[in-house]
């Protein structure tokens, strides 16, 4: 018998593989795709979305993703996955994405091939909108001029193009790079890590998902859960698998908190790490909020 056996799952209920089916509409990523949604259908141009490590951003963009009516929508996501790219890759990429057929190599006939698809775009009713997945791996100036030329294919009172940035705080110091593109941004918004409320409702979700009958962890291993993971998704579904497979050893059909904090051990999660990592992020934040405070300022000014 299988750990899924043992448990009643028809599947992993805690994997952290992407998929769509275990999408957790918490309120925060609810108001995240509303508001991303918004940036798109009023072609704002480029919005930011940060988060981090773990919290949920990449099962974000995907979520957004599909539900972009190929119909309404031209779009498509980009994952970096390393810092190495160049401004000419990224270019031809986009294009390619966007259904630009044989990109040109000779750099402004690329860029009128691209604001031409976006003219025919435009031209069907639909809009056109990329997905940059871990955009903190955009590292160098180039890269950044390289979106604010792409934000400006536009036409009189209508952009053309929609950038949606989705990576870890380290993403503001890359708009930093290029100051014009970084007071672009439309809309920026921040995932913070779950609370414990939310954090129960999204193992009981995860667990329905996989076809369990019966919730399996205590209310006291929940407790538990949150406490090591501090609301972090990514940590809660390694916790919550971990502490189903052990439980499955050791015959046990509900999950101890006792159990819980032996796995914990075992990740070498504990809580005074998780809670230094945690004001560490925080601090972060709330540096990125007083810089956005004073971009303000200075637009007004």
């Amino acid at each position: 018998m299988s750990y899924l056996e043992h448990f009643g799952l028809e599947r992993e209920a805690f994997s952290n593989a992407p998929d769509a089916r275990f999408y957790f509409d918490s309120v925060q990523h609810g108001q995240a795709l509303v508001r991303l949604k918004r940036v798109v259908d009023a072609n704002k141009g480029l919005a930011v979305l940060v988060g981090g490590i773990g919290s949920g951003k990449t099962t974000l963009a995907r979520r957004l993703l599909d539900g972009l009516d190929p119909q309404l929508y031209e779009s498509s996501l980009l994952v970096m996955v390393h810092s190495g790219v160049t401004s000419d890759w990224l270019l031809t990429r986009i294009a390619l994405q966007l259904g630009v057929r044989q990109p040109e190599t000779e750099r402004l006939a690329l860029i009128r091939q691209l604001y031409d698809r976006l003219l025919e775009i435009d031209g069907q009713g639909r809009r056109a909108v990329v997905l940059i997945d871990e955009a903190q791996m955009l590292q160098t100036r180039p890269l950044m001029e390289e979106f604010r030329g792409l934000l400006n294919l536009e036409i009189p009172g209508k952009k053309l193009l929609n950038l949606l940035f989705f990576g870890l705080p380290e993403l503001e110091d890359c708009l930093r790079l290029d100051e014009p593109l970084a007071q672009r941004v439309a809309l920026r918004y921040y995932l913070r890590p779950l609370s414990e409320e939310e954090t129960l409702a999204y193992i009981k979700h995860r667990l329905r998902v996989a076809g369990a009958a019966s919730m399996v962890f205590s209310a006291a291993a929940v407790a538990q859960i949150y406490r090591y993971s501090t609301g972090v998704p990514r940590l809660i579904n390694t916790l919550c698998d971990n502490s189903l497979f052990e439980a499955f050893l050791q015959h046990q059909t509900v999950v101890s908190p006792t159990l819980v904090e032996a796995v914990a051990g075992d990740l070498g999660l504990t809580p005074q790490l998780l809670a230094a990592g945690q004001q560490a992020v925080a601090q972060h934040l709330s540096k990125i909020e007083s810089l956005l405070a004073r971009l303000e300022q200075r637009r007004g000014s």
